[in-house]
Parts: structure tokens; C-alpha cells; sequence
């Protein structure tokens, strides 16, 4: 039974990439029933006699990212714009922690439309990001500054691009492989925020592997993540773990809590924290 990879899921159909030919399929109804199925995800299909097909199977996923909803992805590229639409720190952190929730081998900071802040102020954008152990690329999709480089880091299998709408990822993956073409658009005059330009995931050849053009959203909601999870996503909180009075410890309200204690003596960015408190506002 011939296998591939489901490239993009659209209008009912399912386009699965068998050695390099897209067969549309539907599911069978058993398929359907027992599993949602994602762009990502690994199918065996039937091919009935007019080349279309039947997804029989879905093999497990080896991880899954929610939103955007890609399955088996290694590496995932958080993207930010320096400017139009401006950086919001909260909006970073929740996709970093959709991120690393979702065991991507890789996580990646992009920084795109770095060209439009001024040359002393580039180097540090994002530092802090750098300090928690995050590689930071400051490109311009504009400009084609910076894409070599981010095409170095993008190994095989599935790379997502994440970010807000506006921020540029349609004009980074068309700056990565022009052949692409994807759709582009600009931020809204009125409301200074990205305009949706992709709508559908959608797996696109890329070297040895794929990189996802994924829909930009406003608000990423990390609701989803249980709630005794979320800390142990902020890489630079696990270090004070242990030194919390309380086990388990919320690093909310408690009384000598490590991790508040390293935010006041400034080893924890409060912009950092600030996230964190945001989000654990989420859960009831």
C-alpha cells in the first residue's frame, strides 16, 4: 500500500505527497472516527483507478504543534516582526511556549523587517531571547539579508514558520525559495496589524525535506498546555526548581519561591515572568 506524507488538508480533500506526485484523498470512515489527522501526519493510502485516493491509515506522530496545526515538525521558526506590526513581548513568549510544548527538535527566533530599525538598535533586539539560549537571526526578507543564513539552520524533515499575520513569513519563504511565489500582502493602515494572507497549511518542497506556510493569528492560546506543565516550558525557570520551599510550587503566590526570588535580583527577565503570569490567567 503506497505511504507518503500529508502536505495540506483543504476543501475536504487530503493532498498526500507519494515520491514526489500529490494524490488527493478522502478519508475512509474508520480513519475518520478514530483520529484527528494533520498536514505532517504520515498516511497509507488505497489509489482508485482514477488516480485519486483513500487514506487507509495514519502512522503515530512523533509530535504535534496545535496552532498552527502541523504534525511531525523538527524544526520551528517563531517569527517576529522588528517593526509593522510592532514587537509585542507577550505574543513571542506564547508562541515560544507552543513551541516547546510541542518537542520540535530545533526552535528558531527570526526576527524579519530588522531593516526597518535603526543600525545601533539591531544587534540588540531580542538579546534576551539570545541569554536564554535561543538562536536569534535578525533578517530582512525585504533586503534578502540574513536568508542564507536562515537557510543553513533549516535541516531536513518539517520546518514551520509561526508567527503573527504582518510579520513576514509568506516574504521569508518566498525570499528562501522564490519558486514558491506565496501570496504576500501588507499591515493594515488602519489598524497597523498583519493581514491574513495564507489560509491553509500547506507542506511546500523544501531540500531533503518541507517548510510549512502556516496561517499568522493575532492571539496564540496556550490554554491547551496543562496548567502543571507551562513553567517547566520557560527554559530559564527550571535552574530554581528545586530551591522553592513548596514542591510543587506555582510561582505565583507562594512564600519563598525560587523563581520570583531570581526575577527581583534580575536572573529572570520580568518580561519573561510577566508572560508567565499572563498565561497561568488562562486556566480556571
Amino acid at each position: 500500500m503506497p505511504a507518503g506524507r500529508i502536505t495540506e488538508i483543504c476543501g475536504g480533500f487530503f493532498y498526500v505527497d507519494v515520491g514526489g506526485k500529490i494524490i488527493p484523498c478522502k478519508l475512509r470512515g474508520k480513519v475518520k472516527k478514530n483520529r484527528d489527522v494533520y498536514a505532517g501526519d504520515f498516511a497509507s493510502i488505497e489509489i482508485l483507478p482514477d488516480g485519486a485516493g483513500v487514506i487507509e491509515h495514519i502512522d503515530e506522530r512523533r509530535n504535534l504543534l496545535k496552532r498552527p496545526p502541523v504534525a511531525n515538525a523538527n524544526n520551528i521558526v517563531v517569527t517576529v516582526a522588528a517593526k509593522e506590526p510592532d514587537f509585542h513581548p507577550l505574543l513571542i513568549n506564547r508562541f515560544l511556549i507552543l513551541a516547546e510544548y510541542s518537542k520540535a527538535k530545533k526552535i528558531i527566533v527570526c526576527a524579519n523587517k530588522i531593516d526597518l530599525l535603526p543600525a545601533e538598535k539591531q544587534p540588540e533586539f531580542l538579546s534576551l531571547y539570545e541569554k536564554i539560549g535561543y538562536k536569534v537571526l535578525r533578517v530582512s526578507a525585504r533586503e534578502n539579508r540574513g536568508i542564507d543564513e536562515l537557510r543553513s539552520e533549516l535541516a531536513d524533515g518539517i520546518c514551520v514558520f509561526m508567527g503573527a499575520s504582518g510579520v513576514g513569513k509568506s516574504s521569508l519563504i518566498n525570499a528562501l525559495c522564490p519558486e514558491f511565489n506565496r501570496e504576500t500582502n501588507t499591515v493594515s493602515e488602519r489598524t497597523k496589524r498583519g493581514q491574513h494572507t495564507t489560509r491553509t497549511v500547506r507542506l511546500l518542497n523544501f531540500g531533503a525535506g518541507y517548510i510549512a506556510d502556516t496561517p499568522g493569528f493575532g492571539a496564540a492560546d496556550t490554554a491547551s498546555i496543562p496548567k502543571e506543565e507551562l513553567a517547566a516550558l520557560f527554559r530559564e525557570f527550571t535552574t530554581y526548581f528545586d530551591r522553592c520551599r513548596f514542591k510543587p510550587c506555582s510561582h505565583t503566590h507562594e512564600p519563598d519561591c525560587a523563581v520570583k526570588s531570581a526575577v527581583a535580583e534580575g536572573l529572570i527577565a520580568v518580561e519573561r515572568y510577566d508572560a508567565y503570569i499572563d498565561m497561568m490567567k488562562n486556566y480556571k
